[in-house]
C-alpha cells in the first residue's frame, strides 16, 4: 500500500517530493540572483550619473570660481568660444536661477497643496466607494498627461487669461510669467500630493476616530483635530515630494515662463529655472571645453543635490510617521 501511495504521488505530481523541493530551490535562487542583479544595475547607473556630473563640474570650477557660481547675482553664460574671438567673459551666478526655481515651485505648491489635501480628505473620509472609484481615476488621469501638454495649456490658455485679468485690474502681467507656469505646474502635481495624502490619512487607525466620536466630536472636528494631526508628518512628506517634482520640471517653464534669468520675487514677471538653463546650454552643437557648456553639468549636480536632500527629508518624515501610527 505504501509503494502504491508513493507511485500515485509521483503520477499525480510528475516528480517526487525531493525533486519538487530541489526545483523550488533553483527557482528561488534564480529569482534572488535576478533581484540582486537588478538592484546592482540601478545602483551602478546612479553612481555613473553622479560621477559623470561630478567630473564635468570639477572641470567647470577650474575655469569659474566656486564663490562666483554659488553667490553670483547675474546669469549670462555667453563666452568667447575661441581665443581670437571677441566675446563676453560670462557671468555664472546661480542665484537668479535658484530664485526663479523656488518662486515657481512655491506657486505650484500653493495651488496643488490645498486642492490635493482637500481632495484626499474627501476621498478618504467622505466619499462612498462608488464615488471614490469614479473620482480617483479621474484625478490619476492628470498624472498621465505629458508635461508638454501642460505647457501648451499654460502658454495658449492660462497666460492670455492672466494677462487679460491683469489688464482689467490695472496690473502689468508679462506674457510669460512665473504665475502662469506655477499654476500649470501646480495642476500637474495635484495627483501626486492627493494620492500620497489619501494613503496617509487612510493609514490613521480607526480607533482614533472612534475615540473622538465617543467624546462627542463631529466628523469635521475629528478630521481637523485628530486625523490631520495624526497624519501631519506624512502630509508634510507628500508636500516635499511634490515640491521636488516641481523643481525638476522643464517643459512647462520653457513654454510659460521663458528664458529670462531675473533675480525677482514678482510672480507677474518672466523668470527661468535651473532645468530650463540646462536644456538651453546643451541645445545644438557645443564645445565641451568651454565654461558655458560645462556650467550645465554644475547646474545639474546642484539640482541633483537639492532634490536628493528634499527626498531624503520627505522619506525620513514619512518613515517617522509610519513608526508612530502603523
Amino acid at each position: 500500500m505504501m509503494v502504491n501511495a508513493h507511485h500515485s504521488d509521483i503520477g499525480a505530481r510528475g516528480y517526487p517530493p525531493r525533486a519538487r523541493s530541489f526545483k523550488a530551490k533553483l527557482i528561488e535562487k534564480a529569482v534572488y540572483t535576478l533581484l540582486i542583479a537588478s538592484s546592482t544595475i540601478a545602483i551602478l547607473t546612479t553612481i555613473g550619473i553622479v560621477l559623470s556630473l561630478l567630473f564635468e563640474t570639477i572641470r567647470f570650477f577650474d575655469q569659474v570660481s566656486f564663490l562666483d557660481f554659488f553667490f553670483g547675482l547675474k546669469w549670462s553664460p555667453q563666452t568667447a568660444m575661441r581665443s581670437d574671438q571677441v566675446g563676453s567673459s560670462g557671468s555664472f551666478g546661480i542665484v537668479p536661477l535658484l530664485a526663479g526655481t523656488v518662486l515657481i515651485s512655491v506657486i505650484a505648491l500653493l495651488v496643488a497643496g490645498p486642492i490635493g489635501l482637500l481632495a484626499a480628505i474627501y476621498l478618504a473620509e467622505y466619499a462612498s466607494a462608488t464615488v471614490r472609484s469614479i473620482v480617483k481615476p479621474i484625478l490619476e488621469i492628470l498624472a498621465g498627461i505629458p508635461t508638454v501638454v501642460y505647457g501648451f495649456f499654460a502658454a495658449l490658455a492660462l497666460s492670455p487669461l492672466l494677462r487679460g485679468a491683469g489688464e482689467a485690474a490695472g496690473l502689468d502681467i508679462s506674457s510669460e510669467s512665473a504665475l502662469a507656469a506655477g499654476i500649470a505646474m501646480g495642476i500637474m502635481i495635484i495627483p501626486l500630493i492627493s494620492s500620497i495624502t489619501e494613503d496617509v490619512i487612510s493609514a490613521v487607525p480607526q480607533s482614533l476616530r472612534e475615540g473622538s466620536y465617543g467624546l462627542g466630536a463631529t466628523q469635521s472636528e475629528t478630521i481637523r483635530k485628530v486625523v490631520l494631526a495624526a497624519a501631519l508628518p506624512g502630509i508634510v512628506g507628500g508636500m516635499l515630494l511634490g515640491a521636488s517634482r516641481a523643481i525638476g520640471e522643464t517643459m512647462i517653464v520653457v513654454m510659460a515662463a521663458g528664458l529670462s534669468a531675473k533675480l525677482t520675487a514678482n510672480p507677474l514677471e518672466a523668470v527661468t529655472t535651473v532645468t530650463v538653463q540646462i536644456v538651453s546650454l546643451l541645445t545644438g552643437d557645443q564645445e565641451f571645453d568651454s565654461a558655458k557648456t560645462l556650467s550645465a553639468f554644475a547646474l545639474g549636480l546642484t539640482l541633483l543635490i537639492i532634490t536628493l536632500i528634499m527626498n531624503m527629508i520627505a522619506v525620513h518624515i514619512v518613515n517617522t510617521y509610519r513608526e508612530r501610527y502603523e
